[in-house]
């Protein structure tokens, strides 16, 4: 069951991803088939024009501010859905090339794990992400006061 985007999931669980079987891996396939279908149904959306009528000159200032704010936020969805697209294709070609390697890190070979439930196309580990993005490695905040 598919929550909306960024598909967060609900029901059930792919706890047994470190012992990938024929039947978890047809559920991985299965679940990253539904997110690209989800994805190419809702379409791209629609970037409106900043001006209805391109013959008029000024305008309403918050009017403008506003279109240009729209097509910024939609064009950044495009974006992000594309390159989610992407990851998911890729996930679906390793899948069907080295199933026995799917749910391991590129990286360091080891498990992913429990990352796959939420994003079944990842293809590291959490430390070796945290690594690649230059995350730090302390926890994060602890409390509502805590700001970094």
């Amino acid at each position: 069951m598919l929550t909306g985007w960024p598909f967060l999931v609900g029901g059930d669980s792919l706890l047994g991803i470190v012992n990938s079987g024929p039947a978890t891996l047809e559920r991985l396939r299965k679940r990253l088939l539904e997110m690209r279908a989800e994805i190419l149904g809702e379409g791209d959306v629609a970037i409106e024009p900043a001006r209805t009528d391109p013959t008029a000159v000024g305008g309403e200032d918050e009017a403008q501010a506003l279109a240009e704010m729209n097509q910024v936020i939609a064009s950044k969805r495009n974006r992000e859905r594309t390159t989610a697209l992407g990851r998911i294709q890729a996930a679906l070609k390793r899948l069907d090339e080295a199933p026995d390697d799917f749910g391991q890190c590129a990286e360091c070979g080891d498990p992913i794990g429990k990352r796959l439930e939420v994003m079944p196309y990842v293809e590291l580990c959490v430390e070796c992400q945290h690594a690649r993005d230059g995350s730090p490695k302390g926890p994060g905040r602890r409390h509502l006061r805590d700001f970094r």
